[in-house]
């Protein structure tokens, strides 16, 4: 079964794949992310433009949103020849629930000049699995196939992939397939315990040097808890060939009970 269910032209259907982890009444945000990467690479697909290749995904959570009809709008909010800045929206019960900018680049021949990654991490064949359901409910989390490395409290190296397709019966690039799971970089090296701290996040803006291969993810994470209630989770991506990218996410803390 997929995450979602295309019904129209701008109208999909969540599956019980998507089901949240704070509330599994609600919908998990990570597969709305990758349905709106998704959107904006169609749009440029349509619009002839497969000179550009996105380089920054940049999107804000407007508030938590049901397991219901969601509708969705794609605009070229700065076209241009060498650059262009799109914005993809869904909305779900007549509210605007996630936004997406995103930035896209002509692309070029650097390779010359390829230089300054970050260390790789070690692969998903070197550290042992886990179960995320040991700490989170829903059928998103439930849906992950998680290995982690290095773990502390807000520090951890983990991979993770879904046999779980965005769509059906549409082809989804490795970059949508990706983005459908960087969220996840807030809740597996956790820092407190979800069942006594909250510390969902308001947005996700990830930068990427390449496109990423979409099998799996890996994310070198550290999350900061401040002394005033918000936080961030930052990670640098990886896939099995190297780093490609890196992430942040803005968080909300509060004491739970």
């Amino acid at each position: 079964m997929p995450s979602f269910r295309r019904t129209g032209a701008t109208t999909f259907e969540p599956s019980e794949q998507v089901g949240g982890a704070w509330s599994t009444a609600e919908q998990h945000v990570a597969p709305t992310f990758g349905l709106l990467a998704h959107l904006v690479e169609a749009d440029r697909v349509a619009r002839g433009r497969d000179d550009l290749a996105v380089v920054r995904l940049s999107y804000d959570i407007w508030g938590t949103y049901p397991l219901t009809t969601m509708t969705t709008a794609v605009r070229v909010l700065r076209p241009g020849r060498g650059v262009e800045l799109v914005e993809a929206e869904m909305s779900c019960g007549g509210r605007r629930s996630v936004t997406l900018r995103a930035w896209l680049a002509a692309r070029g021949d650097t390779a010359d000049l390829a230089a300054g990654t970050p260390s790789p991490v070690p692969g998903p064949q070197d550290v042992p699995s886990w179960d995320p359901t040991s700490d989170w409910p829903g059928g998103f989390v439930a849906s992950l196939e998680v290995r982690r490395g290095l773990v502390e409290p807000g520090r951890g190296v983990v991979w993770v992939r879904t046999g779980v397709p965005l769509l059906d019966d549409e082809a989804v690039s490795g970059l949508a397939r990706t983005a459908g799971l960087l969220d996840v970089a807030n809740g597996m090296s956790v820092r407190a315990d979800p069942r006594r701290v909250a510390f969902p996040n308001l947005d996700l803006t990830a930068h990427l040097h390449r496109l990423p291969d979409g099998g799996w993810l890996g994310l070198d994470t550290t999350v900061t808890f401040g002394a005033g209630g918000t936080g961030l989770t930052s990670a640098v991506l990886h896939d099995v060939a190297g780093p490609f990218g890196s992430l942040a996410q803005a968080l909300v803390v509060r004491p739970l009970g």
